[in-house]
């Protein structure tokens, strides 16, 4: 048996080809039925997110292809398409990856919190899917176990690190409600949307996304509830706007500074907090001449930025340490799996007849039995299954004298306490 994980994310795709592989909530549990009815593959967990999607399975040796080909197909996309982008690990390459995506090491934004709460929801639809079984419901288990320690005993989560996260709290410093405010995003990549998941969690009263391509916006502000325009008529809104925050890819300021001044004369002098992220910069540097405007670039947040990403890369450092150790032992726990051990042994065997003999059960049921008769067989019909091969083996132990066996039989089930606690009944 081998463990899987494969998919994308914010790393190796691009948003376009995220979105086509995503899974909502309400199409993921028909989904991971679909995906461990595959051949060979055993259980599966399905973690779709806005920065990634990821399948975590078990499957038979010879399978671990399928997971990919299912994904492929069930996109309706070709190999080509999403091959180049997709990452695969195996086995202990696989834990390691769970556990560091659990604990944040994978996060656009090192160390945030959120993906845990994320990782916890795919286990819940894929328990309530019933795709899992011991390996991958162990394996979930220690993962939480660790992103739990990970946390309290490193400062990973203790100090902000992103430029948007940044942003939106100088914002805060300047307007004590950001509830009363209204801010305007230029842009439509990756930071802005960050700034506007951000903005949406501090309750901003309006949100408006700019962008050159205006569809663009208009996917980012129906996913936070905002108001889609165009880089043409930044001047019709931009009186509107007590926060600006820029960050585009253009190669020339898309703000400038008559359009500012306009704007503040619009406002009656109300003063406007403008946040210019971008590289090259969006808004041009003479904006900071304005009164009443209050004009940051990403030098001004760099110091802040860089004070807490140190923080954050040590308790990072102390993370890997602690996930290998954990990998090491969950590793440990998985090759007894495929070694020769009696109690997994054991255990298939009676999961194997028990599943057996409940269908039979089931089918005496569905011609006409009684529910008593078909309690009755299954009691019945399970105990000689299950005491067929030990009751034969210690019969035979008996007759040619094996008492080591037996004494073992005798310490193994219990009888003697078993035979007291009966009489005491």
């Amino acid at each position: 048996m081998a463990l899987i994980a494969l998919g994308l994310n914010h790393l190796t795709a691009p948003v376009a080809l995220r979105e086509r592989v995503a899974f909502p909530p309400e199409a993921t549990s028909p989904a991971l039925a679909e995906l461990s009815a595959e051949p060979g593959v055993r259980e599966a967990v399905i973690l779709s997110t806005c920065n990634r999607t990821e399948l975590y399975c078990t499957v038979e040796p010879g399978a671990e292809a399928v997971p990919a080909t299912w994904l492929h197909r069930y996109h309706g996309l070709t190999r080509a398409r999403v091959d180049e982008f997709l990452y695969r690990h195996h086995d202990a390459d696989a834990v390691r990856h769970l556990f560091r995506v659990a604990t944040g090491l994978e996060s656009m934004v090192l160390g945030e919190p959120q993906i845990l709460g994320q990782v916890k929801d795919a286990y819940a639809l894929a328990h309530g899917a019933q795709t899992l079984k011991a390996p991958l419901e162990r394996l979930f288990q220690n993962t939480f176990a660790v992103a739990k320690r990970v946390r309290s005993d490193t400062r990973i989560g203790a100090n902000t690190v992103s430029v948007a996260f940044t942003a939106v709290r100088l914002a805060e410093r300047v307007f004590a409600d950001l509830s009363e405010a209204c801010v305007l995003l230029i842009g439509a990549g990756e930071t802005i949307e960050l700034a506007a998941r951000h903005l949406t969690e501090a309750k901003v009263r309006r949100l408006i996304v700019a962008n050159r391509t205006q569809g663009n916006a208009q996917i980012l502000a129906t996913r936070f509830g905002g108001y889609a325009i165009s880089l043409a008529d930044l001047g019709k809104h931009l009186a509107e706007a007590d926060i600006v925050i820029a960050s585009t890819a253009s190669h020339e300021a898309v703000l400038s500074r008559d359009q500012v001044a306009a704007a503040i004369a619009a406002r009656r002098r109300r003063p406007m907090f403008l946040v210019d992220i971008a590289v090259p910069r969006d808004i041009e540097p003479a904006v900071a001449d304005i009164e009443d405007v209050y004009l940051y670039t990403i030098d001004d947040l760099r110091q802040i930025i860089d004070d807490n990403l140190r923080s954050r890369q040590q308790a990072a450092r102390e993370a890997e340490a602690m996930i290998e150790l954990s990998v090491e032992h969950f590793m440990g726990w998985w090759r007894a799996l495929d070694s020769h051990n009696p109690v997994v042994d054991l255990r298939r065997v009676a999961e194997a007849n028990r599943d057996e003999t409940l269908a039979k059960a089931h089918a005496l049921l569905a011609r006409g039995k009684s529910p008593e008769e078909a309690l009755a067989f299954l009691a019945n019909t399970l105990t000689n299954k299950l005491l067929h091969a030990p009751s034969a083996n210690l019969r035979a132990a008996a007759l040619r004298g094996d008492e080591e066996l037996l004494r073992a039989a005798e310490r193994l089930f219990d009888t003697e306490h078993s035979a007291h606690s009966g009489r005491d009944a």
